[in-house]
C-alpha cells in the first residue's frame, strides 16, 4: 500500500519563505492544501499594488493561496477533499498565530527561524546577526507556541557569516539551508528539546529610522556593519539626503574616506544623493566639490 503524504498549510511571504515552499511542493512526501500570505501591498514610489513573492510561487505552482488581513479572525476556506493538515508550516509570515491555530495540525505547528535560537528572537534576526558582529548563525525549525519564537526547538544548523557578507547574501544562503533542514525535520522522529534559558536576546522589527547613521556618534565599523546589514531595506542614509550603498574599512579604488568616532574611517564605496543615481564616492565627492 502507498505511503500516503504528510498534508500541509503553509504560511508565509517573503522572498525568503519561497525556497522552502518550493522544496516542500517537489518533494513527493508532502502535500500542500493551501498556501497563506499576506494581502497584495503598494510597492515603491508609484505604489503599484504588487502579490507577495510566495503569492507568486503558489499561483505557478497551482497550489490554492489564501490572503486574509487577520489570519486569527477570518474564517479558513473550506478544502473539501483535503484532510486536516499534518503540520502547519510557518516561514516569515508576517502575522502571529493564536492557539487556536496553533492547534489545528495533528502532528505539530512548526517555524523556520533565521538565526539560532534563543538567539535573536524576534522580527530580523539575519539584520541583527550582522549588526551585532556576529560570527556565526544559522536555522532553527521550531515548535510554534504562542509566545514569539520561544518554542522547543526541533533541528538547527549553523554556519559562519563572512567578514564582509551582507545581508542579502546571508538572507539567500539561510533561506536555502532552512528549506533543506525543514524537509529533513518533517521527515524525522527528531524530538523538540526546550530552548536554554540563557543567551537569550531580542530583534524588533526594523524602521527607516534603523538606518540613520552619524559618523560623529558612531565608529567605522558601526557604520560599516549597518551597511551591510540595512541595505537593500530599510537603508542607510546621512544628514537624511544621502544613501550609502556599500562600504569598505580600507582604502578602495573610487571609494572616499568619512572620519568617524574615535579617529576611525570608513571608506565610502557606492552611494545615492536624494533624487539621484547610485555612484562611487569619488564621483559624490567631485559633484560636492563643483
Amino acid at each position: 500500500m502507498p505511503v500516503q503524504p504528510l498534508h500541509l498549510l503553509f504560511a508565509g511571504t517573503p522572498a525568503f519563505a519561497v525556497p522552502s515552499l518550493k522544496v516542500l511542493a517537489a518533494n513527493p512526501s508532502f502535500m500542500i492544501d493551501l498556501v497563506i500570505t499576506q494581502p497584495d501591498k503598494p510597492v515603491g514610489r508609484k505604489g503599484i499594488v504588487t502579490p507577495p513573492p510566495v503569492k507568486v510561487a503558489a499561483q505557478k505552482l497551482g497550489i490554492p493561496v489564501w490572503q486574509p488581513s487577520d489570519i486569527n479572525k477570518e474564517p479558513m476556506p473550506e478544502l473539501p477533499n483535503s484532510p486536516s493538515p499534518d503540520y502547519i508550516v510557518v516561514v516569515a509570515y508576517g502575522q502571529l498565530l493564536k492557539q487556536h491555530l496553533l492547534d489545528l495540525p495533528k502532528i505539530a505547528p512548526v517555524n523556520v527561524h533565521a538565526s539560532l535560537l534563543p538567539r535573536w528572537r524576534g522580527a530580523s534576526p539575519i539584520q541583527h546577526a550582522i549588526l551585532m558582529g556576529d560570527r556565526e548563525t544559522g536555522v532553527t525549525i521550531q515548535r510554534m507556541v504562542k509566545a514569539l519564537d520561544e518554542g522547543p526547538i526541533i533541528s538547527q544548523e549553523s554556519t559562519a557569516i563572512g567578514p564582509r557578507e551582507t545581508f542579502t547574501e546571508l538572507h539567500d544562503r539561510l533561506a536555502k539551508t532552512g528549506a533543506h533542514l525543514l524537509v529533513q525535520t518533517l521527515l524525522s522522529d527528531a524530538k523538540p528539546k526546550p530552548q536554554a534559558e540563557s543567551g537569550v536576546t531580542h530583534c524588533k522589527k526594523l524602521t527607516r529610522a534603523s538606518g540613520a547613521v552619524d559618523p560623529s556618534l558612531m565608529t567605522a565599523i558601526e557604520i560599516d556593519r549597518r551597511v551591510r546589514a540595512l541595505n537593500p531595506w530599510p537603508g542607510v542614509t546621512l544628514d537624511t539626503s544621502l544613501k550609502i550603498l556599500a562600504t569598505e574599512l580600507q582604502p578602495t579604488a573610487s571609494a572616499v574616506p568619512l572620519l568617524c568616532k574615535d579617529d576611525t574611517t570608513v571608506y565610502l564605496v557606492t552611494v545615492q544623493p536624494a533624487g539621484g543615481k547610485p555612484m562611487t564616492g569619488e564621483e559624490w565627492a567631485r559633484g560636492k566639490r563643483k
